[in-house]
């Protein structure tokens, strides 16, 4: 394969796996995933790797906007400022999560064997 290969990286919440996958393979899209855990929420997402020429790209990059919405989920915030232990009440705030992130990085090679 020539220059225009890409790798896609796809992280999407957990919840939206299922639904991603079957978009990507009727779309006849190849893949690998990694399970992967989210820095801030610590919840499961899901890395996918996909490997699409040039041309694919934005069809792909279409299909993932497509299939992985954002939503908002109440999640109890650590306050930041000192207190006694035990003296501190969470703050139930709401953040967004699901969507996707996705990173598209040149391929200097490809082979498969």
């Amino acid at each position: 394969m020539g220059s225009g290969v890409k790798l896609v990286l796809c992280i999407v919440h957990s919840r939206d796996r299922n639904k991603i996958t079957e978009e990507l393979i009727k779309a006849g899209f190849k893949f690998t995933v990694i399970g992967s855990t989210g820095g801030f929420l610590r919840e499961g997402n899901t890395t996918f790797l996909i490997g699409v020429e040039e041309d694919e790209r934005e069809p792909l990059l279409q299909l993932v906007a497509q299939n992985c919405k954002t939503r908002e989920q109440m999640v109890n915030v650590m306050p930041f400022e000192a207190a006694p232990p035990g003296a501190f009440i969470p703050s139930p705030v709401k953040v967004p999560v699901g969507g996707a992130v996705v990173f598209v990085l040149p391929v200097e090679q490809f082979e498969r064997f």
